[in-house]
C-alpha cells in the first residue's frame, strides 16, 4: 500500500469533488493521506476533514509564504496541535524564492513552529526553497533534532539531504522527482536509504508525470513510488514498505488504529 504524506484535500480544486478523490485513493491503493495545513483560519476545517476519516490525518501551521497573517506563537499552535488526529506541526519553513526584502519574520515564523513541535513532542513538516543554509541553520539552532520530522517536497542537494536526516529528518518525493529534467533530485532519490524516504503528492500540485500539467490528487502517488522504484531498480512493493513503514514510524501511529 502506499500513503501520500503531504496533500491539500482541503483546497477547493480537490474539496469539491472528495468523495471521487478518495474512491481513486483506494483504487490506487493508497491507504492513507496527511492533509498539511498552511494557514491557521482554514485549521478548523482540516480538523474537522480529518474528524470525519478514519484513514486522514492533520498536521497545524502556516506557510512561509503567506505573508498577511497574524503571525502564530508556539503557546497557540501548540493548543491547536493538542488532537489525536493532529500528527505534525507544519507546514513550515523558509521561502526565498517568492518572496523578497527583509524576511526575518519568516525566519521568526519557523522559530516558533519548531518550539511548538518541541514542545508537543510531535515532528515537523519543513518547506525549504532558495533557502536551505538559512532553513539547516535554525533547525540546529533551535534544536528541531529534537523531533525530527520530514523534508517535504525535496528539491535540494545531496549534501541537504544528508545534514538533514542527521538531524533525524526525513526526505520526502513528490511528482517532481518524475520529471525528465529533475537530474539532480533523481540522483538524490537513488542514494537516500529507503528507511529515510517518505512519498508526497502535495496536491493539487506537481502531478507527476503522466499527468504532468494537470490536477494532482493522493491516488497519483503511486507515481512516484513508481518512479524511485525504477531508479533505485527496486520493486514496486519495496518502496511501498518502506515509504509505509517510514510514515507510521515518524507519525507515531499505531497500525492497529488504522483501517485496512
Amino acid at each position: 500500500m502506499f500513503i501520500d504524506s503531504h496533500c491539500h484535500l482541503d483546497f477547493p480544486e480537490l474539496a469539491k469533488n472528495l468523495p471521487e478523490v478518495l474512491q481513486k485513493m483506494a483504487e490506487n491503493r493508497v491507504t492513507h493521506a496527511l492533509c498539511v495545513s498552511v494557514n491557521l483560519p482554514d485549521f478548523p476545517r482540516i480538523r474537522e476533514l480529518v474528524e470525519t476519516h478514519q484513514n486522514l490525518y492533520a498536521s497545524v501551521g502556516v506557510h512561509p509564504d503567506y505573508e498577511d497573517q497574524i503571525e502564530p506563537h508556539a503557546e497557540q499552535l501548540s493548543e491547536l496541535a493538542d488532537h489525536p488526529k493532529v500528527i505534525a506541526i507544519g507546514e513550515t519553513g523558509l521561502d526565498y524564492y517568492r518572496l523578497q526584502g527583509d524576511l526575518e519574520w519568516q525566519r521568526e515564523r519557523f522559530r516558533q513552529h519548531i518550539r511548538a513541535a518541541r514542545k508537543v513532542s510531535k515532528p515537523l513538516i519543513i518547506h525549504t526553497r532558495s533557502a536551505a543554509a538559512d532553513t539547516l541553520r535554525i533547525m540546529q539552532e533551535e534544536g528541531a533534532a529534537e523531533v525530527g520530522g520530514v523534508m517535504h517536497c525535496f528539491t535540494e542537494s545531496w549534501e541537504v539531504a544528508q545534514q538533514a536526516i542527521a538531524m533525524n529528518f526525513y526526505i520526502s518525493f513528490s511528482g517532481i522527482v518524475t520529471f525528465k529534467n529533475a537530474v539532480a533530485l533523481k540522483e538524490v532519490a537513488k542514494n537516500i536509504r529507503l528507511d529515510r524516504m517518505l512519498i508526497e503528492t502535495d496536491s493539487p500540485y506537481l502531478a507527476p508525470v503522466p499527468f504532468r500539467g494537470k490536477l494532482n490528487q493522493p491516488a497519483f502517488v503511486r507515481y512516484v513510488a513508481e518512479e524511485i522504484a525504477r531508479l533505485r531498480a527496486v520493486s514496486l512493493e519495496d518502496v511501498a514498505a518502506a515509504t509505509t513503514n517510514n510514515f507510521f514510524n515518524l507519525f507515531s501511529i499505531a497500525r492497529n488504529d488504522l483501517p485496512t
